[in-house]
This record gives C-alpha cells, sequence and structure tokens, in this order.
C-alpha cells in the first residue's frame, strides 16, 4: 500500500490542492509546475528525468 505525506498547500488547480512537497514510498518530491494537458491528457513526455506526475496534472522533481 502506498503511504503518502504531503507538504503545505501552496496553491490550487482544477480545483485541487497543489502541495509543496510530497513523500511517497521514501522518496520526496518537490512540486516543479503544473503541466500541459491535452485531449487525451497529460503527455508523459514533458517529463524530464526524476520527475512524476501526481494528480490532475501537477509535475514534482525528486529532492536531492
Amino acid at each position: 500500500m502506498k503511504r503518502r505525506k504531503y507538504g503545505a498547500v501552496i496553491g490550487s488547480h482544477l480545483g485541487k490542492e497543489i502541495f509543496e512537497t510530497v513523500e511517497e514510498n521514501s522518496h520526496k518530491y518537490i512540486f516543479d509546475r503544473i503541466a500541459v494537458g491535452d485531449d487525451d491528457g497529460y503527455p508523459l513526455n514533458q517529463l524530464k528525468k526524476d520527475e512524476v506526475l501526481f494528480g490532475t496534472g501537477l509535475i514534482y522533481r525528486q529532492a536531492s
């Protein structure tokens, strides 16, 4: 079971909270930017190395 721990709320996007950080499975991620969406969702080719897509189009980068 995945357990997530969320940092402070720093904004919202499409009615959902944006958290400053997300911790999951002993990895910490920091909010970076909002993904560009199209009719099919959010293309994963906009992710860089060490980035993940959480929620509705929120891109987080892995903390060092």
